[in-house]
C-alpha cells in the first residue's frame, strides 16, 4: 500500500509518499509557516497523493501519552503560534486517513535503525545538533516514550572555564542546546557555524560540550550505536574530536570496543525524518 510521511520541522515541513519499504516516490518541502498556511501545503500535496496511512514526526514537546486528553498536541513549544495546536486531530480531519505521531528524532532514529547507519544493531540513538538539539531511541524497532517524549537536548553539562557564553535556551540558559546548538553557535561568535570551519578552537568547544551529553546518554541507555546528524555536524571535523573526547571521559568504564562505528553520521541523506515518519506506520 501507499503510505505518507511528515516530517514536521520547526523551520519546514516535509511530505512524501512511498512503499511500505521506505521507498520514496513523492517527495515535498516548503516553510514552517502558521498552522493554517501549514496544513494548507500538507492537504495540497496529498490530495494530489492518495494514502492508506500517514506517520508524523513532529517537533515538540508533543504530548505522545495516548490516554492523555492532549495526545497528539503540540505543548509548550519556543513557536508561539503552534502552541497547544492539534497537530494529530487537525490531520485525521482534512486526510481522512489513519494518522501515526512521534517526535521528529524518533521518527529519523527509526529510519536509520531500518534503512540506514544502524541496520546492523539491535539499537541505537539519533542525534541531531542543528537549529535545536534533540535525540531519539529506537530498541528493537520500537521508539522509546515514556511518560512524556525525552527531552535530551536540555541535558544540563559542564561549561567549558574559557567560555563566558551565558546559552541561548530560553528555558535553560547553558544546557547542552543552549551552548551547542546551531543559534548558540552563532551568537557566541557572531557568525554563523559554515562560516567558522577553518576555526579549530570553535569545533574543540562544541565537541566538549557533545561529548559530555553523549557519555551521559552512554551511562544511561547503553545504546549500542549512537547517528550524528543535523546542521552543525556538516562540520565533519567534529566526528573525530567528539569520538577522541567521549573515550577521554569514559575512560574505560563502559567497554567501546570501536568508536569509530559506535559514533557515526547518518545514511540517509537528509531523508532520515520523513522516511522515518513513513515507517511509524509500518511498525506500528
Amino acid at each position: 500500500m501507499l503510505i505518507g510521511g511528515i516530517e514536521a520541522g520547526g523551520t519546514k515541513f516535509v511530505c512524501a509518499v512511498g512503499e511500505e519499504s521506505g521507498e520514496i516516490i513523492a517527495k515535498t518541502s516548503f516553510p514552517t509557516e502558521e498552522p493554517a498556511e501549514t496544513f494548507q501545503e500538507v492537504k495540497r500535496f496529498f490530495h494530489s497523493h492518495k494514502v492508506e496511512a500517514i506517520g508524523i514526526g513532529c517537533f515538540g514537546p508533543v504530548d505522545l501519552d495516548k490516554k492523555s486528553a492532549t495526545y497528539g498536541m503540540i505543548l509548550n513549544t519556543p513557536k508561539t503560534k503552534w502552541k497547544q495546536y492539534d497537530v494529530l486531530t487537525k490531520l485525521k480531519s482534512d486526510l481522512k486517513v489513519p494518522v501515526y505521531i512521534d517526535t521528529d528524532v524518533n521518527a529519523a532514529a527509526l529510519a536509520e535503525y531500518k534503512y540506514g547507519a544502524g541496520r546492523d544493531v539491535n539499537n541505537c540513538m539519533y542525534i541531531t545538533v542543528g537549529t535545536g538539539i534533540g535525540a531519539g531511541y529506537v530498541q528493537d524497532g520500537e521508539t522509546y516514550v515514556g511518560k512524556s517524549h525525552p527531552e535530551m537536548g536540555h541535558v544540563l553539562i559542564q561549561q567549558h572555564k574559557d567560555d563566558p557564553f551565558t546559552g541561548c535556551c530560553p528555558y535553560h540558559g547553558n544546557c547542552l542546546e543552549g551552548l551547542a546548538s546551531g543559534p548558540a553557535i552563532e551568537q557566541r561568535y557572531g557568525k554563523k557555524g559554515a562560516q567558522l570551519a577553518a576555526d579549530r578552537n570553535v569545533w574543540e568547544l562544541e565537541a566538549y560540550y557533545l561529548a559530555q551529553a553523549i557519555m551521559n546518554y552512554v551511562l544511561v541507555l547503553s545504546p549500542e550505536r549512537i547517528i550524528l546528524g543535523g546542521g552543525v555536524m556538516k562540520q565533519k571535523q567534529l566526528y573525530p574530536l567528539i569520538r577522541r573526547k567521549v573515550l577521554d571521559l569514559v575512560n574505560d568504564y563502559v567497554g567501546i570496543d570501536n568508536v569509530d562505528t559506535f559514533i557515526v553520521a547518518p545514511k540517509l541523506h537528509d531523508e532520515q525524518g520523513v522516511r522515518g515518519a513513513m515507517a511509524l506506520v509500518s511498525s506500528d
